[in-house]
Formats: C-alpha cells, structure tokens, sequence
C-alpha cells in the first residue's frame, strides 16, 4: 500500500461516523466502533435514552448500552498526531470517489430497502432512520453471495436445458430412425409384392400363350383341310370346263367316271373353334392382398418326433405340440438328432430354395418361440438362438416382450397381440418374415444369406406350472407345387 493510501486509510479511523469530523474525546461502545464522545452521546438523547437502556449503533445497528462506553486513548493519541501532522481532515476525499448528491459526503453505507449506497448522514434522515442499512463493503459482500446462488440456480437450469435439448435431439434421431425402419419395410413389403405380381403376370402370360397355340392350332389343321378340298374342286372344274370344249366322241368318253366323281364331292364343314378364352386372366383376388399372395406358397408342415425335446408332446396328425411336466419314455433313448435341454421340436420339412409359407396358432401361450434353423445347428446343450449360430427366432417372453433373437436381441412393439404367425420364407432372397396373422401386420423380418438346408423350428418355452401348457398348433395349409422342398 503506498504512503499517500496508508494515510487516508488512517485518516478514516480518525473521523467520527457522525459528525465526520476528528474525533474529540474518542470512546469505544460495546460493538467496538469509535465516535466522539460527545456525538455518541447526542445520538442516544435524540433516541430518548437517557439511562442505560440498550441502542442500536449507528454504524452497525449492534445492540449496545451506555454503560460500555470505554474512553479510547489510543486512538485520541491518533487523531492528536494526525492533527500536528496537519492532514487534512474532515469530508476530503480522493477525485473520483463517489459523493452523495444531497450531502457532498463519501457513499459508506448501503440501504437494503432502496437498494441504493448512502452517507452516513443520509443514515440519520426520517426516510433512511427506519431502514436497514449496512455498510457498502458488507452489503457488497451479502449480495455476492446472492449473486452466487442465483448463478448457480441459472447455471442448473442452463444444464436442465441442455439435457431436454440433447434429449429433444435424440428423439429427432429416433424418429429419423423409425422412420427409415418403416421406409425399408414399406420398400421390402412392396418388393414382395411387386415379385409376387411379376410372378403372377409371367403365369398369366404362359398360360395364355399356351391357349393361343392350342386355338391357333385347331385354325391351322381346318386352313389345312380347306385347302385340300378347295385344290381338288379347283382341279374338278378345270376338268370339266376342259371335257366341255372337246368334240362328242372325245367329249363323251369316261363321262360315268366324271359325272360319278362330281357327285362324291362334298363340301366338309371344319371343325368349330371357339375363339372365347377358358379363362378370364385378369388379376386374381388373391393377390389384392399381401396375406393371400404369400398363400400362394403355402406348405404343408408337420412335426418330425425324431427332434423333438424329450419333456414334449406331439398330436397323432403332427400338427401340434404341448409342454409336458415330466419327460417321456423318448428320453430314455438318446437321438443325436433331438433337442437336449430346450425344449424345442423341428418340422419334418427341409426347404433348400424357394418361397415358402406356413402358419402357427400361437393362442394365449405366455411364452414361446417360431422360426428357422439350419439343418446343421446344434441341438445339444444350452442352445443359443441368434443368426451366428444358425437359427433365426421370433419369440415371446413370459414377462409380455416380443424379441427378435438377433445379437444383440432387438426387442419389438405390437400393437395387436398375435393368436397366429405367419412364416414367410424367401431362400434366394435371403429373407425371413414374420406376420401377425391377427390383424395382418408385419413384424419383423430376418435378412440373411442362406447356405444349405433349413428347417421350421418350433419352440414351447417354460412350462411355468402348467400355465404354458397351451399347445403350438401348426394350421391346415394346402400342399404347393414346385421343387425345393422335401419332406424327411
């Protein structure tokens, strides 16, 4: 601190609060600030206390008592030096230190209520006398650490912004992402259909080819017999108009010949060709809808005992399956082609190429599972279901979630719970999709490259004491023509 800043600092001590003057007679009151006796004396009269009843000081507000006025000669040995040092004294201030426009006095205190810095003597008015008032350094203070809290309040909700913001974010993301989930299924949907049409179209085709050749053919042998008729009538005439011409003994030789031959000749009707077609080859009813286009690959499954988990039950026709609580008589005999531990059944179908459907009441079970699995796939042990191993799986948990088996698993959302599933089988396509039969929505779709024989794979889930007894029942399908299925 420079020597000119050490005086004025000690120059403040000297003066007095009140009367801004150096201080005369000095005492210190029970708060420990320091005024003139006299000053402090007249302060407590004006408040009308005359015995030793307790005031407010006017520096601090402290209660204080007159009893606990104690002379300080310290600091009247302070002010006496300072006065023969002959500093000057009293309101002189530093240029540029803020001065009370009323008073010409320094601004030490601040006003709680007018939020506003005063003079002392401002403290002392009738408008300040009943405010709370604190000294500008200490209000400062208070107020900083208002400041804070506030700062920190603002910079909690400019985090709780940042949050929503970064949440509000995500959802954009989300939606992008549903909706371009939506966008592939909507494009891979009419792609089936758009394969089955053209499917459909090249059949229709074919077999109006096939018709026009049949008709045409039965118009070419009728053109072909015409002709011939027509070649020997042509010839017929020719010879008699040639016989007419000739003299009588020319004209009458082999006339019982001739005449005989002109009386053979008989006009041969063809036969009737119908030009109307056997069939009306527009596009069928089945293929207005998705559901009844996949019909049109419909196979006929059945369930192969040889697979099935020792603790399962299959009906006598192999249509459907229900989870016993006790394992059979099949479990004394071991089958390397029979599940082990999950208690899993496959059809007796192998599919190898092509389009294939089939549908499986699922009813009210709380769990279980449908799909493919490769003819090749594990069956031992604990099997884990998911495309690296060879197995592609919808299933549904006993907790109400729908699953995909996919690594990692990709939980789904239905809004309609399915009685019966639909599965759709495209080989070369390498796609595996599954439908809600109920309200005809599709659900998921496994996409994949198929190598080697596959397989329906039909899974019951736990028993859970008996609540999941309720059987998976494969329904009625008719048999479909074409290769690139057989039955084991």
């Amino acid at each position: 601190m420079s020597l000119a800043g050490a005086l004025e600092r000690l120059q403040e001590e000297a003066i007095c609060p009140i009367c801004l003057e150096y201080m005369s007679e000095p005492v210190s009151i029970d708060c420990g600030h320091n005024f003139c006796r006299g000053c402090i004396a007249k302060h407590c009269q004006e408040k009308g206390l005359w015995s030793d009843g307790p005031f407010s000081c006017p520096q601090c507000r402290a209660s204080c008592h007159r009893s606990g006025f104690r002379p300080n000669r310290q600091l009247a040995n302070i002010v006496e030096s300072i006065r023969q040092l002959g500093l000057r004294g009293g309101t002189g201030t530093e240029p540029g230190t803020p001065l009370c426009a009323q008073h010409d006095e320094r601004l030490k205190l601040f006003c709680e209520e007018d939020e506003e810095a005063i003079c002392v003597v401002c403290r002392e008015s009738l408008h300040h006398r009943p405010h709370t008032v604190y000294p500008i350094e200490e209000a400062a203070q208070v107020y900083k650490v208002k400041l804070q809290k506030s700062l920190e309040h603002l910079l909690k909700e400019a985090e709780d912004v940042k949050k929503r913001e970064s949440a509000e974010r995500m959802k954009t993301q989300e939606c992008k992402e549903t909706v371009k989930k939506k966008r592939e299924r909507i494009v891979s949907e009419f792609g089936k259909l758009h394969r089955l049409l053209a499917d459909e179209e090249k059949l229709l085709l074919q077999k109006l080819e096939e018709e026009e050749k049949r008709i045409l053919l039965m118009i070419n042998e009728n053109l072909a017999r015409l002709v011939e008729q027509k070649f020997l009538l042509e010839e017929l005439i020719l010879e008699i108009k040639e016989k007419t011409q000739q003299p009588a003994d020319g004209l009458l030789k082999d006339m019982k010949s001739i005449l005989s031959r002109c009386e053979e000749v008989k006009f041969q009707a063809p036969k009737a060709v119908s030009m109307a077609l056997k069939e009306d080859y527009s596009i069928p009813e089945r293929c207005l809808g998705m559901r009844d286009m996949l019909k049109n690959f419909k196979v006929d499954v059945t369930l192969d005992p040889e697979t099935a988990h020792p603790e399962l039950t299959l009906s006598e026709d192999r249509k459907s399956v229900r989870r016993g609580s006790k394992k059979l008589l099949l479990s004394l005999f071991e089958n390397p082609r029979r599940f082990s531990t999950a208690p899993v059944v496959l059809g007796s179908q192998v599919f190898f190429s092509g389009r294939r459907y089939w549908e499986v009441q699922v009813g009210d079970k709380p769990e279980w599972g449908l799909g493919l699995c490769q003819e090749s796939a594990s069956r031992k042990g604990n099997v884990l279901f998911s495309p690296n191993n060879g197995y592609w799986v919808l299933r549904l948990h006993n907790n109400g979630n729908y699953e995909a088996l996919t690594s990692p698993v990709s939980p789904l959302t239905l809004s309609v719970r399915p009685r019966r599933i639909g599965i759709f089988l495209d080989y070369e396509a390498g796609e595996i999709s599954f439908y809600n039969v109920s309200d005809r929505s599709h659900i998921y779709t496994f996409t994949d490259k198929f190598s080697g024989n596959l397989r329906p794979l039909f899974f019951l889930g736990a028993f859970l004491g008996g609540r999941n007894a309720e059987p998976l029942v494969i329904s009625w399908v008719r048999d479909t023509q074409g290769t690139g299925c057989i039955v084991l």
